[in-house]
């Protein structure tokens, strides 16, 4: 018991997604509990009663609540151990600049690019706060990809932080495509690459979401908001 970890989470969420990347790239066995949207659990309601969502890690019986947090909170609980550096790598920079800037872009993608998301699914297609919805996203989605440059990844050459945290909205492009009417691949292209480079790790593939389905989960989400 003192080293159990169970991630209360939802199959479609980016933020319960990234804490499964992490967890995996630690080597950091926990158990899975998925949560429902409609029928919230006591469990998820004692662990996260401020915002009473997921993703919550609860690690020897204590919650560790929201996305973010949740991810310092794991490079700081299983550090890499020296001989292990590769296969349990540390997430955050150790430059405080570099992390510095790695947690200003996290806070981007939390901020910006899920509210462009958000909008376009809670708004009726054709009306112009929809319109703008596009566009800010085109903007977004954009502005993350000058963040990436010529690299293979947000930290230079090796897989981390920031990485994790906009990994999975990868499989929300193909929703974005259909709601907002624009090909990411032809305004981000390096973006996408990125996205596909990030895929062809475990702990990335064997989390993400069929964009199909995120899609049809995005069309749920427009007619419960009365947005078809």
């Amino acid at each position: 018991m003192a080293d159990e970890v169970v991630l209360l989470d939802l199959w479609v969420s980016p933020f319960g997604q990234r804490c499964r990347i992490a967890l995996a790239e630690k080597g950091v066995e926990y158990e899975y509990s998925e949560q429902s949207l409609a029928d919230k659990s006591d469990l998820l309601l004692r662990s996260n009663p401020v915002h009473k969502k997921v993703p919550v890690l609860l690690h020897a019986g204590r919650p560790v609540c929201e996305s973010l947090v949740i991810l310092e909170y794991i490079d700081e609980t299983w550090p890499p151990e020296p001989e292990k550096k590769k296969e349990s790598p540390r997430l955050l920079p150790s430059d405080p600049y570099a992390r510095a800037r790695a947690r200003f872009w996290a806070d981007y993608v939390d901020k910006k690019l899920f509210d462009c998301q958000t909008r376009l699914w809670k708004l009726r297609a054709g009306d112009a706060a929809h319109e703008q919805a596009k566009r800010d996203m085109a903007e977004a989605l954009g502005t993350l990809e000058a963040e990436l440059g010529e690299g293979d990844y947000f930290g230079g050459e090796a897989f981390g932080y920031l990485d994790v945290v906009l990994v999975p909205f990868v499989a929300w492009f193909h929703a974005y495509e259909r709601l907002a009417g624009f090909a990411v691949a032809e305004i981000c292209p390096r973006l996408v690459a990125w996205g596909e480079r990030c895929k062809g790790r475990d702990s990335v593939a064997k989390t993400l979401t069929d964009p199909e389905k995120v899609y049809e989960f995005a069309l749920y989400l427009k007619a419960k908001f009365g947005a078809k």
